[in-house]
């Protein structure tokens, strides 16, 4: 794993700013990127809640630079990419600022860490968003959230969000629509990926290629683990005590997680049958379907 600067120049036109948010599931942290090269800057993401060491080198980066945030992109509602509004807005914006974010379709789009007078308008798929010395356009990706956009720019980098990580896989809400995103980023060829977790991507054709092949061995694995325990009602922690053997115990939950939803693709395509148990999932080899 190599070491994440908490601030480092990409290009002339691109700082990553570390959120200082490590964690499981954030890795190292929440990247942060501010593009541009006036006095008018872009920040893609804010890191998380009360994160003063954030805060504080966002602000001296800006200081150096001599601007002010005028655009800010939110990639989607979760906190550590929300979270930070409220303390960049008051110290390093421009009184003019605008905060975009994509809509969410699953639940109120309200998201409790940014204060109710801080205006959050919609993003628009293929929506373009520029300062001097860098444009973006937006492009919406769901299935880690329904709300998830990536960014990419006219030289071919793409800001992938939580879709694609820097190190190891994502997780998701929806399969179906995520696995439709990774095609759809498939599509567009980038150059180049800077991720919301991890390190810089520099092969991304290879990486999204693993993604789409790893998801698809992950429920070949599924399969053949229901096909291993005919007539037995299981729940998604079963299958990740047999599958993810090799991955750390405290990261279960999250792989869990996932099965879950690959789980519910199956039950949908008839391969396994739902079974609820007191509020519980429980899912059974179908001996009608052609596993």
């Amino acid at each position: 794993m190599t070491l994440i600067p908490s601030v480092t120049r990409l290009s002339s036109s691109i700082i990553r700013i570390l959120g200082c948010n490590p964690g499981p599931m954030t890795l190292q942290g929440t990247n942060t990127y501010l593009l541009g090269t006036g006095a008018r800057r872009l920040l893609i993401d804010t890191g998380d809640v009360d994160i003063p060491d954030y805060i504080e080198h966002l602000h001296e980066v800006l200081k150096q630079e001599q601007a002010k945030l005028s655009t800010i992109i939110l990639t989607h509602w979760h906190h550590d990419h929300v979270g930070g509004v409220k303390d960049v807005v008051k110290t390093c914006a421009a009184d003019d600022c605008r905060v975009f974010k994509f809509p969410r379709t699953d639940a109120l789009d309200v998201c409790p860490e940014i204060p109710v007078d801080i205006k959050v308008h919609a993003l628009q798929d293929e929506q373009e968003l520029s300062v001097d010395g860098a444009k973006v356009k937006v492009r919406h990706t769901p299935g880690h959230t329904t709300d998830h956009v990536v960014l990419t720019t006219d030289d071919g980098i793409l800001f992938s969000g939580d879709c694609i990580l820097g190190e190891g896989t994502a997780v998701f809400e929806e399969l179906y629509d995520y696995m439709k995103s990774l095609h759809k980023i498939l599509e567009m060829k980038p150059k180049v990926i800077y991720p919301a977790h991890g390190n810089i991507i520099e092969q991304p054709m290879s990486k999204i290629q693993f993604y789409i092949s790893h998801r698809n061995q992950r429920e070949e694995q599924i399969i053949d683990f229901f096909n291993r325990h005919p007539n037995k009602p299981l729940q998604a922690m079963d299958v990740v005590r047999d599958v993810y053997k090799e991955t750390p115990e405290q990261l279960w939950p999250a792989a869990a997680y996932n099965v879950g939803h690959h789980l519910e693709k199956l039950q949908r395509e008839g391969k396994l049958k739902l079974i609820t148990r007191s509020d519980e999932k429980y899912y059974e080899y179908q001996k009608s379907s052609a596993l």
